[in-house]
């Protein structure tokens, strides 16, 4: 059973840092692209970051641009998402997403990722 878990969520203020993790279990991720997505209350599902199978390609939101970093340890099985300058409307659900295809680029888009994980609270106080 394919899985994976986030953690590294929490409360932090404005300015703050995170990082999250998503430890992969079930199946190896490393020929797939991972990415992260976030959900605000009463707000659809978007787009925050992508990384290729080998870590050569990382894609970002505008909104997240210079202020993280996604990484991955395929050894692991696991992706990273440093997030710094923390606002208060990058709070959030932080859900982890591979892709089930091998070696395909990283998308932008749900409908690209099969596997998805159960969330991570982000909350930044002002």
């Amino acid at each position: 059973q394919v899985q994976l878990v986030e953690s590294g969520g929490g409360l932090v203020q404005a300015g703050g840092s995170l990082r999250l993790s998503c430890a992969a279990s079930g199946r190896t991720f490393s020929s797939s692209t991972m990415g992260w997505f976030r959900q605000a209350p009463g707000k659809e599902r978007e787009f925050v970051a992508a990384i290729s199978w080998s870590g050569s390609t990382k894609y970002y939101a505008d909104s997240m641009k210079g202020r993280s970093t996604i990484s991955r340890d395929n050894a692991k099985n696991t992706v990273y998402l440093q997030m710094n300058s923390l606002h208060p409307e990058d709070t959030a659900v932080y859900y982890c997403a591979a892709d089930a295809r091998p070696y395909f680029n990283p998308g932008r888009s749900a409908e690209d990722y099969t596997y998805w994980g159960q969330g991570t609270q982000v909350t930044v106080s002002s």
